[in-house]
């Protein structure tokens, strides 16, 4: 139980030094207009009054404007448009790797096969190619 009040007491210590240091007034906002936003910001920031009227008159259900509609629409072909370029993107990445990948392959496949030739060529015949016909 001693911790409990150790612990107490020491929250109470700060919150009263708290509230006599000099910065707990200066945080406050004025209540003054002085303060009050200007030009763009004038139309974010709206009175209280505005603001119940607003969420009166738009209820849950309330027909959407054209304005809203064609906002909303817009983002969604903006997301989708950058959807798109994103698997674009993945796709375009993932054919450079196969087609890197493959012509490794080759290469390699064309490595072992020209070993192959040499190690079992008898140096008294001329070198044809292998698995080809030859008249």
């Amino acid at each position: 139980m001693s911790w409990t009040y150790a612990a107490l007491l020491a929250l109470l210590t700060v919150l009263f030094a708290l509230s006599l240091s000099p910065e707990a007034e200066s945080a406050a906002v004025p209540s003054s207009s002085a303060n009050a936003p200007q030009g763009p910001l004038r139309r974010i920031f709206m009175k209280e009054a505005d603001a119940s009227n607003f969420f009166r008159r738009r209820s849950r259900r309330a027909v959407k404007s054209q304005d809203e509609l064609n906002a909303e629409q817009r983002q969604v072909l903006a997301a989708d448009e950058r959807k798109r370029e994103f698997h674009e993107e993945k796709r375009n990445e993932f054919e450079s790797y196969a087609e890197e990948d493959n012509d490794e392959q080759d290469e390699k496949t064309r490595e072992s096969t020209e070993q192959w030739r040499e190690f079992h060529y008898d140096g008294m015949h001329p070198p044809q190619e292998y698995n080809r016909h030859s008249i």
